[in-house]
């Protein structure tokens, strides 16, 4: 696998992915197989959805490495959570920094493959959050991305491509526009979860 800075964003959002995946296994009192296969589906779930989209081989189907950082992960955290207690918040924090590395890495897929803007923000968003809500919906919660009474979540995924792609357009570097993009959405997600911003839920009448 030639390590170039998009592989190990990736790669670095997969440890990420898959720390929350065991977070949440751990919160449910899932046992070491079923916290693996949350990890794996936090992790591999948005970029495959990305990858089947836009008609490409599958990340994790072309180099295992993907699998082996996941297996890693799980074991480490799964012997971090026995020994130790997790710090209030992490899974949430856990998130907020995979939802902004996947976020770029999705768009940066795309717009390799030279598609349209409104495609790369779309492949970005459902890069950063499908696995979230594959990891939720296992757990028979309901995703972030749906909850009313969730902090902006696919919010901060738009705004953070939507600056990537700004930046580029206005003369900025590649690497200078992914780093403030990534940061964008981190900070928009962690501040919301601090703040508790919230976007107005849909009512009706009754």
């Amino acid at each position: 696998m030639s390590l170039t800075l998009l592989n190990l964003m990736g790669l670095a959002g997969v440890v990420v992915f898959a720390i929350s995946g065991v977070l949440a296994a751990a919160r449910h009192g899932l046992d070491w197989l079923g916290a693996l296969v949350l990890a794996a589906l936090t992790a591999i779930g948005g970029g495959t959805l990305r990858d089947l989209l836009l008609d490409r081989p599958v990340f994790w189907l072309e180099d295992t490495i993907h699998l082996w950082v996941i297996l890693g992960t799980t074991a480490a955290t799964i012997v971090y959570t026995r020994y130790f207690h997790p710090p209030l918040g992490l899974l949430r924090i856990a998130d907020a920094l995979g939802l902004a590395l996947f976020a770029i890495v999705g768009a940066q897929v795309a717009e390799e493959l030279g598609a349209s803007p409104m495609i790369i923000l779309t492949m970005g968003v459902i890069t950063g959050t499908a696995g979230g809500a594959l990891r939720d919906t296992m757990i028979g919660e309901i995703p972030l991305i749906f909850r009313s009474t969730e902090a902006i979540y696919t919010t901060a995924c738009i705004a953070g491509i939507a600056l990537y792609l700004g930046l580029q357009a206005l003369g900025a570097g590649r690497d200078a526009a992914m780093l403030a993009g990534m940061a964008c959405i981190a900070a928009l997600r962690i501040a919301a979860i601090i703040k508790r911003i919230r976007l107005p839920a849909v009512r009706d009448r009754s």
